[in-house]
């Protein structure tokens, strides 16, 4: 990410983002004066929300014909888990680029969390094994995707056996739990079950925000709209329909789509972060303001508040402020990998090569895609280079 970036202020609910707030209350009536079709062009990717957990022939086959042996041997349950982990078979990799159908996971070997669910679930749900979901929540990690403001969560994936396979009806391994890239577990956080429509919502929404990131509004929206049809009290749907809403300049559209998803979540901080921003260019003033309270009751800082001013400072070459102001966030969130490696920044230009080598270790480590990973294992190789022909 240039350093040049201006953040525009919008708080985009990305990847698993609100997990805490898709409560399963039932069919919630989505009036369709929410979507505006004729607002955006025709999609250029097909939209179908059953592609997310598809069966490839590729999947069926490796299922039928390659760990067959080992399920006449081990069964369905531990099988599959020993082809998901074990080495030498599947060797998947995790990778939060981008979010992936099933089959796109399983011919990558490699997805964020969500896919690799997905694939588990698709794979499981062919031999006929019970699969549940939970969703981690409590309070949000941040991360940026260009000028957007995107919240992290995780979710895991529950592999039981047949109860036909159950011995007696009680076995302590009927149940088995599998996570792919879990974040640290803290800041009041905790796992709570999830329906899969909730967890197919969860794909749908991922696909609008990267397609919304990269300046594709038309499937972006149709990404949004199948997310809100397929889990109509799922809100970070609505909110990522209002940025999108907000981005074709329809700001009446954007005004009502925050308005519903407040009204699906009234904890919804992205909600309402980005409706007092809407609010306050209209000069309506006290309403972005009661809004702004009602956010300030639920965090104590404003996401990437302490970034922001580091980055700035390393911009301006005051690298004793930027050290502050990046140990300060770093405090609060000790695992994201940009925060380290501007703090290796400022800490070159400070002086500290050791200090700054020290966090770009910390970036590249923490880094969860492979374009990260590579970036900043670069700038480590250049600062060692450069350190030894001094």
């Amino acid at each position: 990410m240039n350093g040049a970036v201006r953040i525009a202020g919008v708080a985009l609910a990305l990847l698993l983002a609100a997990c805490a707030t898709a409560p399963e209350r039932g069919a919630r009536t989505v009036p369709a004066s929410l979507f505006d079709d004729s607002a955006f062009d025709a999609p250029t990717e097909q939209v179908d929300a059953a592609q997310a957990l598809a069966l490839s022939p590729a999947m069926r086959r490796y299922l039928e014909v390659e760990i067959a042996p080992r399920i006449r041997r081990l069964g369905r349950q531990e099988a599959l888990v020993d082809a998901l982990y074990s080495r030498g078979r599947l060797r998947l990799d995790y990778d939060s680029e981008t979010t992936r159908t099933a089959a796109e996971a399983f011919d990558a070997r490699a997805g964020n969390c969500l896919s690799l669910v997905l694939m588990t679930a698709a794979m499981a749900k062919h031999l006929q094994l019970p699969v549940s979901y939970q969703a981690l929540v409590g309070e949000e990690v941040w991360a940026r995707d260009g000028d957007l403001s995107v919240a992290i969560g995780h979710v895991n994936i529950a592999v039981a056996k047949r109860l036909v396979d159950r011995v007696q009806g009680l076995d302590s391994h009927a149940l088995l739990e599998l996570n792919f890239g879990a974040p640290r577990v803290g800041r009041g956080s905790a796992l709570r079950p999830v329906s899969e429509q909730i967890i197919v919502a969860m794909f749908l929404n991922n696909r609008a925000a990267e397609r919304l990131a990269r300046g594709n509004l038309a499937d972006a929206y149709a990404y949004a709209r199948a997310a809100i049809l397929q889990a109509p009290d799922f809100a970070a749907a609505y909110n990522t329909l209002g940025v999108i809403y907000q981005r074709q300049r329809l700001t009446a559209r954007a005004e009502q789509t925050f308005r519903f998803a407040l009204e699906v979540d009234a904890t919804s901080r992205a909600a309402l972060a980005n409706l007092a921003r809407l609010l306050e260019p209209l000069g309506r003033n006290a309403e972005a303001a009661a809004l702004r309270a009602r956010l300030a009751k639920l965090e104590s800082e404003a996401p990437f508040h302490y970034f922001d001013l580091g980055r700035a400072a390393v911009m301006a070459g005051d690298f004793q402020s930027a050290r502050e102001h990046l140990l300060r966030e770093l405090k609060r969130d000790p695992d994201y990998h940009e925060f380290h490696f501007w703090l290796a920044l400022a800490l070159a230009g400070s002086g500290d090569i050791a200090g700054a080598q020290e966090h770009l270790v910390l970036a590249r480590n923490n880094s969860t895609s492979r374009r990260d990973h590579a970036l900043y294992a670069g700038k480590l190789d250049q600062l060692q280079s450069a350190r030894r022909s001094n």
